[in-house]
């Protein structure tokens, strides 16, 4: 298949492909058979109309044109692995010739990763002290375990503070009641702020069935940023009683008998928590120090389309949400404006497209593969992550066809991990940092586990290279006994001598 290739920029690539008549011929064939099995023409069987038939009836001009794209995502790739190009989002293709029974020429323009030679990963440097796990945070945990089973008891008395109140708002504008700003049955803890401006001020000294009004400014719905007269009337008043932390409680909200036992483990959690922060700080910091090393120009077609894709999930999720990007931003620190935050998403679209690319230049010099294990790996974490069941995301992950973006994205987290492993880390005091024993959920695995983790993965490599190696002994028996014998001719008679 005689292909050119014209670099139209350092990113950028035109490829002329000929396809000989030849190749085409098993498309074409199954072309045939599979209009043949869909039209009904007079005196002949359904699936069993000639080629002949079918042009003269429906124009062989369709079939030719249902064989070619049939085909073209196979001749596309060819191409792109014959001349060792490395493609970034997709093509423009157009057919440029078809010469009936001669051959077909295609024009694929298609953005490419550029030319850059990355630095000596194992002097690349770093700095990464891990987050000290303070007491106030144990402690913090803790009362979020007393407040989720705390108890409460109806009182007939005024509301205070950390008391219970079930409350009904009535919103209205110039006399007219609002349905958006009207509510009844709602739970509120008073001293929790964050539901409406005046309201803790309105329901402290309330008893069941008194109300107050007071001005307040809508945060949420059509109505966002309006004052409004909201009436809020007390159906209930319930004291809060917070367990007491003794083993009990330990007990009651864990696996665990004493609330000594407890409090270990929820600060081996939080250490944990740290150790994964530490390490994803490690990670953004070898790339960043790698990043800082190169200068080269990006895809300029690719990176539109992922600024896109960003600016349309952003603006997705705002929908979601119900308020717009100003709305946002007026409680948000992200930016001032929306010019300026789009100018920063715009960034780290770019940021995270100069990643992806040293990643996959970095897995194809190190030959970075993904396994049946790494895939296995990674749809049980999805499904730890998403509450679903590894069967759940096995099913969408073939349904949706995410079997070659997933192989991606775990090929690009083997290369980080491979980079982290042999860049030099410390903790902020000097001291060496490995990350090769850290596991998913922050704790950090025994030398055996690792031992172990190493031989399973040594054993299913080889047993994988033992099965290919079977496949292709009886894929060459297969051909040995279907080939004719030296002495004889394709058709089993003996071959006379010239």
């Amino acid at each position: 298949m005689p292909t050119t290739v014209e670099k139209l920029s350092p990113t950028r690539v035109k490829m002329t492909i000929e396809v000989p008549f030849e190749e085409l011929k098993p498309t074409l064939d199954r072309a045939y058979r599979e209009i043949a099995q869909q039209v009904n023409v007079p005196g002949f069987r359904k699936g069993n109309v000639p080629p002949a038939i079918i042009d003269q009836r429906f124009g062989r001009g369709a079939v030719l044109s249902d064989a070619v794209n049939q085909a073209l995502p196979g001749i596309y790739a060819n191409a792109i692995d014959e001349n060792d190009l490395h493609p970034l989002g997709q093509p423009d293709i157009e057919m440029t010739q078809l010469e009936d029974k001669k051959f077909v020429e295609f024009v694929a323009e298609v953005d490419v990763r550029p030319d850059f030679t990355l630095p000596d990963v194992s002097k690349v440097s770093v700095d990464v002290p891990m987050p000290a796990v303070e007491e106030g945070q144990i402690e913090e945990q803790i009362e979020l375990l007393r407040e989720r089973f705390a108890t409460s008891v109806d009182v007939e008395r005024a509301a205070a503070k950390d008391d219970l109140v079930i409350i009904d708002l009535v919103g209205k504008k110039n006399g007219e009641e609002l349905e958006d700003a009207s509510a009844e049955g709602i739970s509120y803890i008073v001293g929790q702020e964050g539901m409406l401006e005046g309201l803790e001020e309105a329901v402290v000294g309330l008893s069941a069935g008194e109300n107050a009004t007071f001005e307040s400014e809508l945060v949420g719905g059509p109505l966002r940023g309006e004052k409004v007269d909201i009436t809020v009337t007390v159906q209930k008043v319930q004291q809060r009683e917070l367990p007491e932390v003794d083993d009990e409680f330990a007990q009651m909200v864990s696996e665990f008998d004493t609330a000594e036992e407890m409090r270990a483990d929820l600060s081996k959690n939080l250490e944990n928590r740290a150790r994964l922060e530490q390490a994803d700080e490690a990670r953004n910091k070898v790339l960043e120090s790698i990043l800082e090393e190169l200068d080269f120009e990006l895809p300029e077609k690719f990176l539109e389309e992922q600024v896109k894709n960003r600016h349309e999930q952003i603006n997705a999720q705002l929908a979601r949400a119900g308020m717009t990007l100003d709305q946002y931003l007026e409680n948000s620190d992200d930016a001032e404006n929306a010019e300026e935050f789009w100018a920063d998403v715009d960034k780290a679209a770019e940021s995270a497209v100069r990643g992806q690319l040293v990643l996959d230049q970095y897995a194809d010099e190190a030959d970075v593969q993904v396994g049946d294990q790494d895939m296995m790996q990674h749809i049980m974490y999805r499904a730890q992550q998403n509450g679903t069941s590894p069967q759940e995301e096995f099913q969408h992950m073939n349904e949706h066809g995410h079997q070659a973006e997933w192989a991606q994205e775990i090929r690009r987290s083997k290369a980080m991990a491979d980079m982290v492993e042999k860049a030099k880390i410390t903790d902020g005091e000097g001291n060496d940092l490995d990350f090769s024993r850290l596991r998913q959920d922050g704790s950090l695995a025994s030398e055996e586990e690792l031992q172990a983790a190493r031989d399973a993965a040594a054993a299913m490599e080889e047993a994988q290279a033992a099965a290919a190696a079977e496949g292709a002994a009886n894929k060459a028996d297969e051909s040995e006994s279907e080939a004719p014998a030296d002495d004889e001719t394709a058709d089993g008679e003996k071959a006379e001598d010239a």
